[in-house]
């Protein structure tokens, strides 16, 4: 890792993150329009809000690292593939959550060296809960150390996270055959079903359906920090990043 990476601080991140979140909570609060991409997925003032203050930071902090943002211009996989590093970020990771105005959304950054996450920062804006991790650091969740719990008998009791929003059958179908004496399976949000493997508060979050590299990446690096990892389902490899199509495949985090 070279000296200017180690310059980078998570809490110089975190505090690009909470300031995003402090800006975006007004619209959350107030009266906003909602209007759909290509893809049928939501969008709102928040988000784009949230994308400029955060891109327009990073770029004064880190100026020679390029940006990759789910709200910003989509970069070429020809260009995409030179980079040694970059961020990945998505402003706001569960904009139907935010929507549905029930606090379950996030902010998202992530700083990835060539296909790893080596740094993230997870803001939820609404509890004002905060989780990091750099690599070799550590990870945290408002400055305590991750995990906060661990499970020493998976075999009698296994608690599952899966998304509130898409849920697939397919994902059900993978809990459904999970080998324990019982499953407590729980739905939420975002990119807090990561954190929550994380923090230890949940054991597995299967996910076959699609998400994007900037649905994962931050949490992921707070996943590997405290010692988990997200799983490609096909092969059971570490999930990569800047892949030349940005689509994540099916994964489990665990």
């Amino acid at each position: 890792m070279d000296q200017s990476i180690k310059d980078i601080t998570v809490e110089k991140i975190a505090t690009i993150a909470r300031e995003a979140g402090e800006a975006i909570m007004p619209i959350y609060e107030g009266a906003f329009e909602v209007t759909y991409k290509s893809d049928s997925s939501p969008l709102t003032e928040a988000d784009l809000k949230a994308h400029t203050l955060i891109s327009e930071a990073l770029q004064r902090v880190t100026p020679a690292i390029p940006i990759l943002s789910e709200e910003g211009q989509q970069v070429a996989y020809a260009t995409r593939k030179a980079w040694e590093y970059y961020w990945c970020i998505d402003p706001i990771d569960g904009t139907k959550e935010f929507v549905k105005r029930n606090g379950e959304f996030t902010i998202n950054i992530a700083l990835i060296h060539r296909d790893t996450p080596i740094l993230g920062v997870v803001y939820v804006p609404v509890a004002k809960v905060l989780y990091a991790a750099k690599q070799g650091e550590g990870a945290f969740k408002d400055g305590q150390r991750l995990p906060l719990t661990t499970n020493t008998t998976p075999e009698k009791k296994l608690r599952v996270v899966a998304s509130k929003s898409h849920l697939s059958p397919e994902t059900q179908a993978f809990i459904d055959a999970l080998e324990t004496q019982e499953v407590q399976q729980r739905s939420y949000g975002s990119s807090l079903k990561l954190c929550m493997v994380a923090t230890g508060e949940a054991d597995i979050y299967p996910r076959m359906a699609p998400t994007m590299e900037w649905d994962t990446a931050a949490a992921d690096a707070i996943v590997r920090e405290a010692g988990k990892m997200t799983y490609r389902f096909e092969d059971n490899q570490p999930m990569r990043y800047n892949k030349e199509d940005l689509l994540n495949p099916w994964f489990v985090v665990r």
